[in-house]
């Protein structure tokens, strides 16, 4: 079968409790919609990760849909899968580029260059994997380890939105209410408006914040002239990497949690699917890694599979590869739109600031759902040491200097997991 050929199937599959395989289709125009309801599953996470790492939020949406679209080609479309902007990347970049919190990020460059030093290790792993299977990968990455570095980087990010994102005291309670607005989204809503639960909370803050200021005068005014004057369409701002050998070696590990992410998302979608997609393994590592080259040679943030799209297949029971192609292809018009780059640019900072604990925060209780999904048992010590140790030193930034390259707490904390968990492991 051609690498765009699908197995067309009717709705009524669905009605009648079928699945629609990755190799199968609904008709186009269903197929379409389902396409923009995966954009929109990602749109709130893949803006939102370049506004806090001071991207352009255009140039990640545009190449989001080109890292889809390379993703796709690289499995032959075998595997059902969205890639988005990582939030792995965020600590790090900040770190790598001393990023304040708001504006442009003025040394972008240097974090594109780690994002590509990180795409080639993960496109070298994945090569390995394809080679020799996975088995040595679950080995070196337990849940106790995967679980620990997750964790540590939501909270390494802790200090940003509450140091760095709140200049007076009405930016910090509106911090306050921009969470509660997004944590009574999650709890009181259903279906795909709980789905977006942050890309909601975050549209309505902003529309108390500007009653509150532009109405009240309370804070800062929200400005929209750069929103009315923006063109619908436009050649979207590339930015030029710089390869900088510290910035490098501090992004470049984070291949290591996109090797966890990503292992998660094919035994998901086999689990779904109940087609076995390990062998697709190797090839799924290999496209995520060049997509996220390709994406930080043209200024876009790295690139992962998106859980918010396993989400949507799991409730739609649809994991046809034709509607990522789709939303892959309306994800590119966007990048393409000015004006939607304005529209996140008007976002008011303590709302993102609001937005970013919450986020930081889910980041961080991921981490501790790997160990409970995997049943990861504290009673034995060397998880119980691994963890803690771990937890410590990404949370407090542990920094080692070699030289002049100095590793930060996020590096400290993933090479320390992988290497103490070895070490301690030698004991059976």
């Amino acid at each position: 079968m051609s690498l765009f050929q699908w197995t067309e199937k009717s709705a009524a599959v669905l009605q009648q409790g079928g699945v629609i395989a990755p190799d199968e289709r609904l008709p186009w125009p269903q197929t379409a919609v389902m396409g923009v309801q995966h954009v929109i599953a990602m749109f709130g996470a893949t803006v939102l990760a370049p506004i806090l790492m001071g991207f352009d939020p255009n140039i990640a949406i545009l190449m989001s849909g080109v890292g889809t679209l390379i993703f796709f080609l690289i499995t032959g479309g075998k595997v059902p899968s969205y890639l988005g902007s990582s939030f792995a990347f965020i600590g790090v970049v900040i770190a790598a580029t001393a990023y304040a919190g708001k504006g442009a990020n003025a040394n972008i460059g240097l974090a594109l260059g780690g994002i590509i030093a990180c795409g080639a290790v993960y496109t070298l792993i994945g090569v390995i994997v394809q080679a020799v299977g996975t088995g040595w990968i679950e080995r070196f990455m337990p849940p106790v380890v995967t679980g620990a570095v997750v964790a540590v980087i939501g909270l390494n990010l802790a200090g940003i939105p509450v140091k760095n994102m709140a200049a007076s005291n009405f930016d910090s309670w509106m911090q306050l209410l921009t969470f509660v607005c997004v944590g009574l989204v999650a709890v009181l809503t259903r279906g795909m408006v709980q789905r977006l639960l942050i890309l909601v909370g975050l549209i309505v803050a902003s529309v108390i914040y500007a009653v509150l200021t532009n109405g009240l005068g309370l804070g800062k005014p929200m400005d929209l002239s750069g929103v009315l004057n923006a063109a619908w369409f436009g050649w979207p701002h590339f930015t030029t990497p710089v390869f900088e050998a510290n910035a490098m070696l501090l992004i470049a590990p984070v291949a290591i949690i996109l090797v966890a992410e990503n292992l998660g998302h094919i035994k998901a979608v086999t689990a779904m699917t109940g087609r076995n997609l390990d062998p697709y393994m190797g090839r799924a590592f290999i496209g995520d890694g060049v997509a996220t080259m390709v994406s930080g040679a043209a200024g876009g943030t790295g690139v992962t599979t998106y859980a918010e799209n396993i989400g949507v297949m799991a409730a739609t029971k649809i994991y046809s590869t034709a509607i990522f192609v789709f939303a892959a292809v309306l994800a590119v018009l966007l990048g393409f739109s000015p004006k939607f780059g304005a529209v996140i640019q008007a976002i008011p900072l303590p709302v993102m600031g609001g937005v970013s604990i919450v986020v930081f925060g889910l980041i961080a209780v991921a981490g501790a759902k790997i160990w409970v999904d995997n049943r990861v048992d504290f009673s034995v010590n060397k998880n119980l040491i691994v963890a803690a140790i771990t937890l410590v030193l990404g949370t407090g930034d542990f920094t080692l200097k070699f030289g002049q390259f100095a590793l930060g707490g996020i590096g400290t904390a993933t090479f320390g997991a992988i290497l103490l968990y070895a070490l301690l492991n030698r004991r059976r």
